[in-house]
């Protein structure tokens, strides 16, 4: 697509937001709204039901909609990682019964993929189902699962040969929340939230044609919803990190801390490393679109998950310096301001989505070729 026509959607984008924001509305509603007006799944194709916008009008979305401090998108399982999975690994059956309720928002997902055992080592899945009848019956434990209190489905792997191991003998099965055999427990984080759940699973039925792919190859699936996790919404959240570095500069400027030249070289290196991230992505992101060096055998997405996970963890280290002893104080009933919860929030940015020693695993095994780390007995 040639400049002038990305920037006329630019300019559309950005009419679309200056009407409708700022918003009195809950989340909810304006993800509602934005499903109206045809603002969801604008990267799936026309023929699912969303706008089948290029790269380059995906990544001037998700810029301007991060730029503008609109609400949080309520479904990003769902659209971003579930829908496109569907699409390339589901049966036309389940893309016309989930697709259109995840453009419209009226079904909202979660993942089932962190166990008790196995979190970052997502082949150690311990959940088992197996069929009874009409249905598949589910038992076992996720945890760590973002917005279960809140979602209506959850994605699960889960192992469906008895006596297999690792990657082999798993399914990835469509499970609906809202039964008997489910219990979610939310868990409360040092910011005082709870986006974060465990779910229990006993005797969870979901029908028998609920599984995307063959039963047993759930592995080959769980990888390529993992890929699109690392889709073009990544240039969002880096304009929500210049964001948040930005508020970082003017308050050192308010307060003093500026002067500092510690202080101050810290926040031009912290400039400078988001600049160099942003660039990469770009990169990245083109060469997927490309068809080369996108899938997670050649890195791309282990070295992007270290990278911005640590910046961020380093910008919320450099909030707090900025703070000084204000960083220190809270307010009654543990009230914390925007930057503590920052600080507090990235602790676990290094852990989350694949820890860092995981990856670096993934990094030293599968694509330096570097001995297998021993297995613990």
């Amino acid at each position: 697509m040639d400049a002038p026509e990305v920037e006329a959607f630019r300019a559309e984008v950005r009419a679309w937001l200056a009407a409708h924001l700022p918003t009195d509305l809950d989340p909810l509603a304006w993800n509602r709204l934005l499903a109206e007006h045809g603002w969801t799944c604008v990267g799936w194709p026309v023929e699912h039901g969303g706008r089948g916008l290029s790269l380059a009008e995906q990544v001037v979305f998700h810029e301007e909609y991060a730029r503008a401090g609109a609400p949080t998108r309520v479904n990003h399982l769902g659209e971003e990682l579930l829908g496109p999975t569907l699409i390339a690994f589901g049966t036309p059956a389940q893309r016309q019964r989930f697709l259109p309720p995840i453009r419209a928002v009226e079904e909202l997902w979660c993942q089932g993929y962190s166990e008790p055992g196995a979190g970052s080592d997502l082949a150690n899945v311990q959940t088992r189902a197996r069929i009874d009848g009409g249905d598949w019956v589910v038992d076992g434990q996720k945890v760590w699962t973002s917005h279960a209190h809140e979602a209506d489905w959850i994605f699960v792997l889960a192992r469906t040969e008895p006596g297999s191991q690792r990657h082999h003998g798993l399914s990835f099965l469509l499970v609906p929340l809202d039964q008997p055999g489910i219990e979610v427990r939310p868990i409360e984080q040092l910011t005082g939230g709870a986006e974060f759940n465990e779910v229990f699973l006993t005797g969870a039925r979901t029908a028998v044609d609920l599984v995307v792919g063959e039963p047993g190859q759930g592995w080959a699936v769980a990888m390529g919803l993992l890929g699109f996790e690392r889709g073009v919404s990544t240039l969002g959240q880096q304009v929500g990190f210049a964001r948040e570095l930005d508020g970082a500069v003017a308050r050192a400027r308010a307060n003093g801390a500026l002067d500092d030249p510690v202080v101050r070289d810290r926040l031009a290196g912290l400039k400078v490393e988001l600049d160099v991230m942003h660039s990469n992505a770009l990169r990245g992101l083109a060469a997927a679109e490309a068809g080369s060096g996108s899938d997670a055998a050649g890195g791309a997405a282990s070295i992007a998950k270290l990278v911005w996970a640590g910046w961020h963890r380093r910008l919320g280290e450099a909030a707090m310096e900025v703070a000084g002893r204000d960083g220190l104080v809270v307010g009654d009933g543990y009230a914390i301001d925007e930057w503590q919860r920052l600080f507090l929030f990235s602790r676990a940015d290094t852990i989350y989505g694949g820890s860092d020693e995981v990856q670096r695993n993934i990094l030293a095994e599968r694509v330096l070729g570097l001995p297998r780390e021993p297995k613990g007995a």
